[in-house]
């Protein structure tokens, strides 16, 4: 299966790509990920990101596609992958089916994550994060034990920047702007689907597996 998985900030399509990539044994691709992988192997592509990013710049979509690129042709992409967070704008999505084409490919679906905007600034907004070991706790749906404290070490817990409510609405405007129009586009090509996002993580979990099946994919 040839995946990609789209949805607004928070709304838990990493969760679900990487269930799924564990239990079909396809890559699970983030450009976030990948874009980490190129630096850290100093590929030319990586170092011209890395650059970019030190700068504090926006890595230019031509890189990101190129990274992007050069993972689907790892013969671990060869029996199918998952794409998670890309492409995020129309013209990445453009370049996407252009490389897939050229190896006589296409995309078997494309899966939009749905979740009311007010749950999204809910489940963003009520995150606290450990400064000291990473751990992350929700305040409504996985709190700590103690209010505020870290259960793995103890240390105080933090509301992180991007998790304030006004900050999430900001991104959140900004995946509308950019990303949402994505949507459009693949409906167009008849390969999108929608998933409701809400609720718990396995009932997700079983309305994604439900549609690929519906569709021949599982």
């Amino acid at each position: 299966m040839r995946l990609v998985f789209l949805g607004a900030p928070g709304v838990g399509k990493g969760t679900q790509a990487e269930r799924l990539a564990a239990q079909f044994r396809h890559p699970k691709i983030s450009t976030g990920d990948i874009l980490r992988e190129a630096v850290r192997n100093k590929t030319a592509l990586g170092l011209e990101a890395k650059a970019c990013m030190d700068q504090g710049k926006l890595v230019p979509d031509a890189v990101v596609v190129g990274i992007v690129k050069e993972k689907l042709a790892e013969p671990s992409c060869a029996g199918g992958f998952l794409l998670d967070g890309f492409p995020r704008t129309v013209k990445q999505a453009e370049e996407l089916t252009a490389v897939l084409e050229a190896r006589n490919q296409r995309l078997d679906r494309v899966v939009n994550f749905a979740v009311p905007r007010a749950e999204v600034v809910r489940r963003l907004s009520g995150r606290r994060s450990c400064p000291k070991c990473g751990a992350v706790f929700h305040v409504d749906s996985a709190p700590p034990k103690r209010a505020g404290i870290c259960d793995r070490c103890g240390a105080e817990l933090v509301q992180r920047s991007d998790d304030r409510a006004e900050t999430v609405e900001a991104r959140l405007s900004v995946y509308e702007e950019q990303t949402a129009p994505l949507i459009a586009y693949y409906r167009q090509r008849d390969v999108l689907s929608e998933v409701d996002g809400s609720g718990a993580i396995e009932e997700v979990y079983k309305r994604l597996l439900e549609l690929l099946a519906a569709r021949g994919l599982t």
